[in-house]
């Protein structure tokens, strides 16, 4: 499967950038990090003077055959029903996106139920009615991942024609915890235990039996750590795929990506496995309660903007990161120079 073309960071933007964050109204530094994402914004966009108006969440829901194992506190029916929450606008990702002024696309990729076609606001791009148990055998075919990536890659398109300047990734699908364990197991070659956590909230029986499965999949299907879509294919998700794919056709566009939680984190493993570049156009925006994904971020080489104990996924943290970017790139294009302002300088 041939991928977009990723682009070099225009590191001449970027130092644009940094020449007009050192001589802004402030002590050098000042700002800390938001002084290093407008920077790191500069570059992703080519523009010295980055905006970030048009933002906008993706959303991909899907099912997963290894719930049947019991690795959930929740029952497989709350995929769909969250989708139709999703659609009314009544979830915390509604919430959020309102705040922060983004859009909400919903995407079934995946998801077990079928849906009324008509049912407005919904993407129908149902690639497969969810994954196979991924502990009895291989979750995907090779072609299913590659459709399911390809569909990330073109929802993007989409929604990217009006224009977009951040694009945050969202998840919605039961027991997607634990592909995202096992991918993250796979790859960093950690001990399952050292990456697995309660998910939706496993009691400790819970949490012994599902880390049981996770390493009963991989032995069993044997995933190649050094190639990224045997590892999707055979322990991840179609949700995971998808948003990889979204990842991907951002950075193909020079659009930042805002990594949301675990299974977010999961999907960029596999899309920077896939094309490397991107991880270049990724922001980390959360450190979430998941053990496994500080780990993920170790991997990637990405340090997360905050930490609020989060662990609800949706897109939740991503979009929140949003309003500490916005505001990075508002201070580069807003703030006063030393000169304009008419202040003096430090001596």
């Amino acid at each position: 499967m041939n991928y977009p073309t990723i682009p070099p960071i225009d590191i001449t933007a970027a130092k644009q950038a940094q020449t007009r964050q050192n001589n802004l109204t402030k002590p050098p530094q000042s700002l800390g990090r938001l002084e290093e994402i407008s920077i790191q914004l500069a570059g992703m966009k080519a523009d010295p003077f980055p905006a970030v108006n048009r933002k906008a969440v993706i959303i991909m829901a899907a099912d997963h055959g290894v719930a049947l194992e019991g690795v959930s506190a929740f029952p497989v029916e709350v995929t769909p029903q969250m989708v139709l929450n999703f659609l009314s606008g009544g979830a915390a990702i509604n919430v959020l996106a309102r705040q922060a002024g983004a859009s909400v696309t919903i995407v079934d990729i995946g998801v077990t139920s079928d849906f009324d076609p008509s049912l407005p606001g919904l993407l129908h791009r149902k690639v497969a009615r969810g994954t196979r148990n991924m502990a009895k055998g291989p979750a995907m075919t090779r072609a299913e991942a590659e459709i399911a990536i390809t569909c990330g890659m073109d929802v993007l398109a989409e929604v990217a024609e009006k224009g977009l300047d951040l694009i945050a990734t969202g998840d919605m699908g039961i027991g997607n915890t634990t592909p995202s364990s096992a991918i993250v197991a796979v790859m960093t070659g950690l001990p399952v235990a050292k990456v697995t956590g309660r998910g939706t909230g496993l009691d400790d029986t819970g949490l012994a039996h599902k880390i049981k499965v996770i390493e009963q999949a991989i032995a069993f299907n044997q995933p190649d750590p050094a190639d990224a879509l045997d590892v999707l294919r055979k322990v991840g998700g179609l949700e995971i795929a998808g948003l990889a794919g979204v990842m991907i056709a951002a950075a193909a566009r020079r659009i930042p990506v805002v990594v949301d939680g675990f299974i977010s984190t999961a999907a960029a493993m596999i899309a920077v496995g896939l094309a490397p570049d991107v991880r270049n156009y990724m922001f980390a925006a959360h450190q979430s309660v998941e053990i496994g994904h500080q780990a993920m971020h170790k991997y990637l080489g990405l340090t997360p903007l905050f930490n609020l104990n989060l662990r609800l996924g949706e897109g939740t943290g991503a979009v929140l990161a949003f309003h500490l970017i916005e505001a990075s790139s508002r201070i580069l294009r807003g703030m006063a120079t030393f000169a304009e302002a008419g202040v003096s300088e430090q001596g």
